[in-house]
């Protein structure tokens, strides 16, 4: 056909131009191949066979799979068949995809549809590695299979060919770790150039095995240390008797893997240490041990601002993706820089240090009371909803307008936070876009309302003689204003969103929510607007408190001591001064604070049910409230201007 000779130039003039880029190098410290899977609609597949050896690597692709056959690994064997569909390529849209081979770690990734699969987890080499995998002849061209395919960045063919077929050869690993620790920089599995020096940490995985004999009394092995750093170890590995009494075969192994980018892959408010530890036993799996290993990472100073735990990576449960959990693994931190891992199974060890948002303590017993807080708040503030508008048609209280003002607006706020995990779970980042703006909302508009209550009560207090401001007033400051800020925010975009909060148990396992997102201009968002209107509500409610008390204390009903708790007590869920208890967030009490404000906030709408409640079984006790609440403004007003004549 007229278009081969154009193809066998395309290939020889990129077989010259890698042969200029690997310059000096003797050996391919990596390949990385992408393109672009062109396939039909329906379900798609991922078809994998991989065995030990240096024969080829084959990427071929057809309407409903993608294959990856070779023989090219020192260690990893793998004969599998993955749906794509949880990946969500199901669509008649082409699908890029990039195969990364590291052969120093006997590693291989594949990248497609934005997630990151593993096809062979890293490990120790042996003595020989497979490299240098040269692309061979062209296939022929389909409607379905690889388009655009890539090397290096550099395009192999821009048609659409069924497979692309590498060969490789047989290298000694050891000589291809010092080429790798001579060069000033080599590329990543990523492809990312890496700068490296000659007193880096060898590029190969270091492997410590152990010989558990009969009468084994536990064994310590320390990794490698580093060329021109301290002489301590940066990781040291304690094998105690119990694992020698749950294993069959008598072997074990510790390997120590430094700065595999492999392992760092994951959310950005979390990041894994620089060491890696795995430690096996041929054959088997083993957990639950009587007595757990100890792992001591050595690290650079972490903060105390930032938390770190011990994680593991199951891959039996997660084969395909590094998913780093807490469960197995006991955290001791013995300073800045030492961390203690006391785990009790196999697998692949290090720490993970929380850099943003902070882990929040007690996650799952916090999620619990304001869940129940919430929707208790719900119900009661619609049960004094409809007592205040019963009220409203028999009694001329000037007040009453305000409290149903603060009832609804608690209600919405109140149901707003019940269901905002379920519709993050649902709904996902684009309905979080709403329903955080609405949250702000609702959250803006009850402070605005409390805020309205402290108002009203120092007019009734010190303006007897003035008319009180007119009902739409109070309703356009209400509800009207707080929809200000919000509606600026949302115009100018990236406020609202998606949030996780991360649990210190379990970082693997966040609680999501809509709200602000942990961004700087969410941040200035959330103190110029939240912050900044509750200190402002929490400090008047305080001075309010304090005039009121000056006002009335003198009162034959003050002296009850009943009365004069309800009084204050009723201000206060008026007023909304418990949510000053969030500035008190610190300190030895920091955890009673927490719970406290917790329990206070979220039943806010019940204990204020509840404080309308008691004020009529004391009137109709016979005992007088006086000015505990502004709920008996007509009495209040009524006593005031009979003290004034």
């Amino acid at each position: 056909m007229a278009h081969q000779p154009t193809d066998s130039l395309k290939v020889m003039f990129f077989l010259i131009s890698l042969l200029f880029t690997v310059g000096s190098s003797e050996n391919d410290l990596f390949l990385d191949f992408c393109g672009t899977w062109r396939h039909g609609k329906g379900p798609l597949s991922l078809n994998i066979n991989l065995s030990t050896g240096c024969d080829k690597l084959s990427i071929s692709a057809n309407e409903r799979t993608l294959s990856i056959n070779g023989k090219i690994t020192a260690q990893c064997r793998r004969n599998d068949v993955i749906s794509l569909k949880k990946f969500g390529l199901d669509s008649e849209e082409d699908s890029s995809f990039c195969l990364f081979w590291e052969p120093l770690l006997d590693q291989l990734k594949l990248q497609v549809g934005g997630h990151s699969l593993i096809l062979c987890w890293p490990a120790s080499v042996l003595d020989t590695c497979c490299t240098d995998l040269s692309h061979g002849a062209n296939t022929a061209e389909a409607k379905y299979g690889i388009k655009n395919g890539t090397v290096r960045n550099d395009v192999v063919n821009d048609k659409v060919h069924k497979a692309y077929n590498f060969g490789g050869s047989l290298t000694k690993c050891k000589k291809l770790c010092d080429q790798a620790v001579q060069e000033s920089s080599y590329s990543n599995t990523h492809g990312e150039a890496v700068k490296r020096t000659q007193s880096i940490e060898h590029p190969c995985a270091y492997r410590s095995e152990v010989e558990m004999k009969e009468g084994f009394r536990g064994s310590d092995i320390k990794s490698p240390t580093t060329t021109g750093e301290t002489s301590e170890p940066t990781t040291t590995i304690h094998l105690p008797p119990a694992l020698h009494q749950a294993a069959k075969n008598s072997n074990a192994a510790c390997t120590f893997f430094h700065n595999n980018s492999f392992f760092q892959e994951g959310p950005k408010e979390v990041q894994v240490l620089n060491d890696v530890v795995e430690i096996t036993v041929a054959d088997e799996i083993i957990t639950d041990l009587s007595e757990p290993i100890r792992i001591g990472f050595h690290h650079n100073a972490i903060p105390k601002m930032h938390s770190r735990k011990c994680v593991s990576w199951d891959t039996r449960k997660d084969p395909l993706q590094v998913n780093w959990l807490v469960d197995g693994c006991v955290t001791q931190q013995r300073g800045p820089k030492h961390t203690d891992c006391l785990c009790n199974h196999l697998t692949y060890f290090t720490v993970l240090v929380q850099l943003e948002p902070r882990p929040v303590r007690h996650l799952l017993a916090l999620t619990a009371i304001t869940s129940l807080g919430c929707a208790v708040s719900v119900i009661s503030c619609i049960a004094l909803i409809i007592y205040l508008c019963r009220k409203r048609g028999r009694s001329k209280e000037q007040s009453i307008p305000i409290h149903l003002g603060l009832a609804v607006s608690l209600a919405f706020l109140n149901l707003l936070f019940f269901s905002t995990g379920v519709l993050a779970n649902l709904g996902g980042e684009s309905m979080c876009v709403w329903v955080g703006a609405l949250l702000h909302y609702a959250l803006l508009s009850s402070f605005s309302w409390m805020g309205i209550e402290v108002f009203n009560t120092f007019w009734l207090v010190y303006m007897v003689f003035s008319p009180s401001p007119k009902l739409y007033t109070w309703n356009i400051v209400g509800f009207i204003l707080p929809a200000v800020p919000v509606i600026i925010l949302a115009a100018v975009g990236g406020i609202y969103g998606l949030r996780e909060v991360v649990p210190s148990d379990d970082i693997s396992n966040p609680y999501r929510m809509c709200w602000m997102n942990v961004t700087n201009k969410a941040w200035l968002a959330h103190v110029c607007t939240n912050i900044t209107v509750l200190a402002l509500l929490v400090s008047a409610g305080f001075v309010m408190l304090f005039l009121v008390y000056r006002q009335i204390r003198t009162r034959d009903e003050w002296r009850q001591n009943r009365v004069a708790f309800l009084s204050i007590w009723g201000l206060s869920c008026l007023f909304g001064t418990t949510w000053g208890l969030t500035f008190l967030d610190f300190g030895p009490l920091s955890d009673f604070i927490l719970f406290l404000s917790c329990i206070l906030n979220s039943f806010q709408g019940f204990l204020l049910m509840l404080r309308f409640c008691m004020l009529d079984w004391i009137q109709k006790q016979g005992a007088r409230p006086g000015l505990g609440s502004t709920s008996t403004t007509g009495s209040t007003r009524q006593h005031m201007l009979q003290e004034k004549s």
